[in-house]
């Protein structure tokens, strides 16, 4: 039992996690129909830039992390408007390897800067546990999905009934008819972009109290969560995020009972099938093409 508990509270909060940063893929897709593959490196600034605030400058925790989700709302930005938009306004898809560059840039610049020493960041939420049926759960494990819920729903309410929301969808849908009825879409992708990295932030900050904070922190949680954007559909942001709860609980499952070595094996495998029999994601609908 004790066992099962850990496996389903670890896979929860990681599970949450991925969702958060894979909800990032599905805004800029819904808004743009383009994705940032640095947004892994956009978790890592988030962390990064917590600590430096926290630690370094010694700001509380209610200013710095505003100031950090900041920072990387200006990071998306940046990668909006040097390496995706010069790209799209020709027609080309360079932006792809672009956004990977511009990721491996960010890691790199700091690496440098931060230095390569794994690093601790404290928090009130993980200094003691409380016991759930034998077994000790972090507070902060319990808010990571409570934040990424919300997120969602936040989200879903944004764009289905605000009128900006609907606004961003209209950008996607037919960005010339967009321009005419008024609205800024250049504004608005860049926006989305922002959104999506301070989602990616935000996420960074809620998982530095139980990792290290590292250069390269943000890698690997990158790609799991664009392989939970696929899964879920990048249509739907609850589709997003049951996707994200769901590879996380798969994820801590296989590592607990069959042991880590096994763990890409079966969870991308299962990833491969699942797209094999529904190519739109479990949550997806299929786009309709005018013949």
């Amino acid at each position: 039992m004790t066992l099962l508990i850990a496996a389903l509270v670890s896979g929860l909060g990681l599970g949450a996690m991925y969702g958060l940063v894979a909800l990032g893929f599905q805004i800029t897709y819904s808004v743009c129909g383009r994705v940032n593959f640095a947004q892994g490196s956009m978790v890592m600034l988030g962390a990064v830039l917590g600590y430096v605030l926290t630690v370094r400058a010694g700001l509380p925790v209610i200013v710095a992390y505003p100031l950090a989700l900041i920072g990387c709302g200006l990071m998306g930005v940046v990668v909006e408007a040097l390496l995706v938009r010069p790209f799209a306004n020709r027609g080309s898809d360079a932006w792809l390897m672009a956004t990977v560059a511009g990721g491996i840039l960010l890691d790199n610049a700091v690496l440098f800067t931060f230095g390569n020493e794994p690093r601790s960041l404290s928090s009130p939420l993980v200094e003691t546990s409380w016991q759930i049926l034998g077994t000790g759960v972090y507070p902060q494990q319990l808010l990571i999905p409570v934040v990424a819920i919300g997120a969602a729903l936040a989200l879903q309410l944004l764009f289905r009934r605000t009128r900006q929301g609907r606004a961003l969808l209209a950008v996607v849908q037919n960005p010339q008819a967009a321009r005419l009825m008024g609205i800024n879409t250049g504004l608005m992708i860049s926006g989305s972009f922002a959104l999506s990295a301070m989602l990616a932030g935000a996420a960074g900050l809620l998982i530095a109290p139980l990792f290290s904070v590292h250069s390269d922190m943000g890698t690997l949680f990158g790609i799991k969560a664009f392989a939970v954007a696929i899964l879920g559909g990048m249509t739907s942001a609850w589709g997003v995020m049951l996707a994200g709860f769901l590879y996380g609980l798969v994820e801590a499952f296989v590592t607990t009972y069959l042991g880590s070595s096994y763990t890409y094996i079966v969870v991308f495998a299962l990833l491969i099938a699942v797209l094999a029999i529904k190519p739109s994601g479990l949550f997806g609908t299929a786009a309709l093409r005018k013949v």
